[in-house]
């Protein structure tokens, strides 16, 4: 069956500063960045051709575009899947500035579609425009005789909140498990339900919310 493979892009200057960068266009990969983004192609060749296509960050677009010149694979930009919008907190680098974001973060996680930060957005407005592009990639790519696999390059938060709802998910393993930068999440559509085979380094379904990942809450996309 094929899969859907929701990449985060490479490193940026904002993730270093620890900035909350969420804005388009956003900021570019560092030079390390970029070497992630060759090394996720390297070190997940392709046996079969595969749908690659990212959102309209900057940073998501280049990291596309790097696993792609190592697949020798063309990119499609699309709509929709950038990362959930911060509001008033865009570029702040400050403590409470984080701890904010990361209470709101909490509340999504635990199903509060309406919390959002002054000036950003809701869980039910990120589902709103991120959903229907799942859908679109499902219908097209995951089903059906002709099936390839899909490599969706976008956002951190976005990832994590996106899979742990079409998955239902226990909403403490998605908050625990942070995705590193080109950290991704393996999905399965069955037809009626989706199906998460692997999250970040952890393997699923023998995953308990006991292997967490290392890091912090890191909203820069």
């Amino acid at each position: 069956m094929a899969r859907l493979h929701l990449v985060r892009h490479g490193e940026t200057t904002s993730n270093v500063l620890k900035r909350l960068d969420t804005a388009l266009p956003g900021a570019s990969l560092t030079d390390f960045g970029a070497r992630q983004g060759v090394r996720f192609g390297l070190e997940h060749p392709l046996t079969d051709s595969a749908v690659l296509v990212n959102s309209v960050a900057n940073r998501a677009q280049q990291t596309a575009e790097l696993i792609g010149s190592v697949w020798d694979s063309s990119t499609e930009t699309v709509e929709g899947v950038h990362e959930i919008q911060v509001g008033d907190l865009e570029g702040r680098s400050d403590r409470e500035a984080h701890e904010q974001f990361h209470e709101i973060v909490v509340r999504w996680h635990r199903g509060d579609l309406d919390a959002r930060l002054p000036g950003g957005e809701s869980l039910e407005m990120l589902h709103d425009r991120y959903l229907p592009i799942i859908d679109d990639l499902a219908s097209r790519y995951l089903t059906g005789e002709n099936q390839r696999d899909v490599y969706l390059v976008s956002h951190g938060a976005a990832i994590r909140l996106i899979a742990a709802h079409l998955t239902r998910l226990d909403p403490e393993f998605a908050m625990k498990n942070y995705l590193t930068n080109t950290g991704s999440v393996e999905l399965e559509f069955t037809g009626d339900l989706w199906v998460c085979h692997r999250w970040g380094e952890a393997t699923l379904p023998d995953a308990d919310g006991s292997d967490t990942a290392p890091g912090y809450e890191d909203p820069m996309g």
